[in-house]
């Protein structure tokens, strides 16, 4: 590769990096001062440490330049929304008293007032807690945090790169505010809050920032003219300023589309793009518009969502492409690092040829290194990182652990009828309340219960060799009979086993299906200090062994009230795992539907009659395009029907959904055929139930009634009042009572008292139903 000037002056940077630490050291500081067991003085200093430590190993890995402000405590938007001075109401007083306290308090909310709106971070696994916005909202500058971070990182000696959450997407991402009308729209707020970014870039420039991010990733979807205007009033607003350091305008997760247009005319000095296949289709468009010239273009070619290992000859053959296309071309991650774990090098239960597969975000920030130094030098400088790249992508090629020939011809043998259910909707029903014998709003909770401290003790000296098998399962047994009683004593209608024996609601079926690989300190980010380890999808997938049955079965025989099986859906089981990309993901779904298929029909021949597959993950992997999206909801909604199709009209079909817009999927719930959903409802006031009806949704739902991700227990009048607002919407022969999601990270306390108002209130409702 002959050397350009857009590559002699080629740096390597990333956009963000994982908060947690190698053992998860800011979610541990974070709870023990959540519990009093330490002061906010030192927590603040546990951050400070990881800052450093992240920074160090940036620099000493090769990053020319790092990344500021993308740490967080919680969450970067609700950062964003601290640093623009949009405190809702009922939370002001708590900022004002206690910064801290009320930040944490707008997170999770507090037994006096409700937290934000959480939802998925575009169609990521992340979640973000929502803005909320109003005529009235009136913007503040606050950029102490991102000042501090940005003097932390220089005064290391560290050239550093301060990162915004962009004003268009924020306003995007935001909702109207309790009380507000719903068509009210926070764009309109842009001219308000533009002078607020303006203050901080000053800030910024004040404190030594050459240049600052400003992340737009909403500008990746679909888009109106107006709001395509917005933004590019924006950066000419922003760009129009004296006083401010360069501007680098960054998308990530697709193709940026009619955006690009806008900013690549833009009064800004660079603009970042992911160059990923997830966002095929910028490169051409990048050259339809004409580059970039006289700007700096950051090309994401590593991907930052996925772990395995980049192809160095691929990228390198991409960033040779784009040198005539900017001013200079520098190399980074597609997106923040924060979607992928630490440190690949850790692991110790991974074949060490297939580890050479995976790459971390250690591994990752390697790879941009490499990749940059290829551009400024030329191939031969990297000549020993190229061909052990070629080696280790032709190792997962060629490997058996990728195919199974049974598996693929059982997957190709697949035919329509194979994935409709034998009876329609209201013949089912009538077999299903027939054989149940439920009453009307039947209660019931997600799944899990609260993982205690006696379980989790007893699973690590399981791992640690300190108990046998058979101790632990006595443990497992005896936490099931609690939840047994419990939900019996309470009055719990449908009851579950409380999944003691799982880890995680993903991992547990990974680590007993063929395909799949588990880590164990592969940990990310999920929301605020809910952290999970995505197994790793390498293969084709089948399942040796029946997995939930035995315990399923235990706790059935414990009550005369049924018990619900309780399964992770295909697509979740993809979306919150690192999956394969070596095939199509209708493919993988398909393998992953057929072996829980063998499981749902034992579930129900060991006598199960409600059985839940929960899928989570379906709104959150829909394509940020809307054009991309028939495709995937096709293969999508038949890997769920290819899943529970096999059952008899009076086994019910329960599945859930949580923590995500619905509105754009009604069609696809329907499509699913389950006989009800339960879905998150608490936080938006019930919206959902109304997207439901405004569809004409024909079967049962359950929107929750209680926000399992607050800490705060419901009253049974508040519980109450959500299912009448309910009832408005869906009738009560089809309306059941559940909370949002799974009660795991609840403590018991917490756990009785909310199921205990939520049953009463579903008694009290039931009684104010006409005769």
């Amino acid at each position: 590769m002959t050397t350009k000037p857009a590559a002699a002056a080629a740096r390597a940077t990333v956009y963000g990096y994982p908060r947690q630490g190698q053992d998860r050291e800011l979610k541990k500081a974070i709870e023990r001062y959540w519990k009093g067991r330490v002061d906010a003085d030192a927590l603040r200093a546990t951050a400070a440490d990881l800052r450093r430590t992240n920074w160090h190993q940036l620099a000493e890995a090769g990053i020319d330049e790092v990344p500021t402000g993308d740490f967080s405590y919680y969450d970067h938007v609700l950062d964003t929304t601290v640093m623009v001075g949009a405190i809702p109401e009922r939370h002001r007083e708590a900022v004002a008293a206690d910064p801290l306290a009320g930040y944490f308090a707008m997170a999770r909310g507090t037994q006096e007032v409700a937290p934000l709106e959480m939802t998925k971070w575009f169609d990521t696994n992340y979640h973000y807690l929502v803005p909320e916005l109003g005529p009235e909202t009136e913007f503040v500058a606050d950029s102490a945090k991102q000042v501090a971070e940005l003097r932390e990182a220089r005064a290391l000696g560290l050239t550093a790169r301060p990162v915004l959450v962009g004003p268009v997407t924020y306003l995007l991402l935001a909702k109207p505010a309790p009380g507000v009308a719903a068509d009210f729209e926070p764009l309109t707020l842009l001219d308000r809050l533009l002078p607020v970014y303006a203050q901080v870039l000053a800030d910024l420039r004040a404190a030594g920032a050459e240049w600052v991010q400003v992340d737009e990733p909403a500008l990746v979807q679909d888009r109106t003219p107006a709001e395509l205007n917005a933004a590019g009033r924006a950066y000419r607003d922003l760009g129009g300023l004296t006083d401010r350091p360069k501007l680098l305008v960054a998308s990530y997760f697709d193709r940026l589309g009619d955006a690009l247009p806008v900013l690549a005319k833009a009064p800004v000095e660079g603009l970042a793009l992911d160059f990923t296949e997830a966002a095929a289709g910028n490169l051409d468009a990048l050259a339809a518009v004409g580059g970039l010239p006289g700007k700096r273009l950051v090309a994401g070619v590593v991907s930052g969502r996925n772990i395995w290992v980049n192809d160095l000859g691929a990228s390198l053959a991409t960033l040779g492409t784009l040198l005539g296309l900017a001013d200079r071309v520098d190399v980074a991650a597609s997106c923040s690092l924060l979607h992928v774990p630490l440190d690949a090098s850790v692991e110790r239960d991974i074949e060490p040829q297939i580890l050479r597969w995976l790459a971390f975000a250690r591994q990752k920030t390697a790879e941009v290194v490499t990749l940059a130094k290829g551009l400024r030098h030329g191939t031969d400088a990297v000549s020993a990182e190229l061909a052990a790249n070629r080696a280790d992508l032709a190792s997962r090629a060629t490997s058996p652990i990728t195919r199974d020939p049974a598996v693929r011809a059982r997957a190709a043998a697949v035919t329509d009828a194979d994935a409709r259910r034998s009876q329609t909707y209201p013949e089912r029903t009538a077999a299903q309340r027939a054989h149940l014998g439920l009453p009307l709003l039947p209660t019931t909770t997600i799944g899990s219960f609260p993982q205690t401290g006696e379980l989790r003790t007893a699973r690590a000296a399981l791992r640690a060799g300190r108990i046998d098998t058979a101790g632990y399962e006595e443990r497992v047994k005896a936490e099931i009979q609690e939840v047994v009683s419990f939900q019996e004593k309470t009055g719990i209608d449908v009851l579950v086993h409380g999944e003691p024996e799982r880890n995680d609601m993903v991992q547990y079926f990974a680590e007993q299906l063929t395909g799949y690989l588990a880590t164990r300190h592969g940990w990310v980010q999920s929301y605020g200090t809910r952290y999970v380890r995505p197994p790793v999808l390498a293969g084709d997938i089948s399942r040796p062994e029946p997995m939930t049955v035995r315990w399923t079965t235990y706790a059935q025989s414990l009550t005369d009230r049924p018990v619900k099986g309780m399964l992770t859906g295909p697509v979740t089981m993809l979306a919150w795992s690192f999956v394969r990309d070596d095939q199509p993901l209708g493919e993988t779904a398909r393998q992953v539907a057929l072996a829980l298929r063998d499981e749902v029909n034992d579930l129900e021949a060991a006598g199960t009659s409600v059985i839940q597959v929960d899928e989570p993950a379906l709104r959150e992997t829909l394509p940020l395009r809307a054009a991309d999206r028939p495709g995937y909801l096709a293969w999508a909604t038949e890997a769920f029907r290819l899943t529970t199709a096999g059952v008899r009209p009076d086994t019910q079909i329960h599945t859930h959904m949580c923590y995500a817009e619905f509105g754009d999927i009604v069609q696809a719930i329907d499509d699913l055929d389950a006989d009800v959903i339960s879905l998150e409802a608490a936080r938006s006031h019930m919206q959902v139930a109304r997207e439901l009806a405004a569809h004409g949704y024909p079967r049962e739902a359950g929107p929750g009634v209680y926000d399992i991700h607050s800490p705060r227990v419901p009253s049974t009048e508040e519980a109450a009042q959500l299912l009448r607002t309910g009832l408005a919407a869906i009738p009560a022969e089809r309306l059941w009572v559940n909370p949002d999601c799974g009660l795991k990270t609840r403590g018991w306390p917490e756990t009785r008292s909310s199921l205990e108002n939520l049953v009463t209130a579903a008694r009290r409702v039931r009684a104010e139903l006409p005769a």
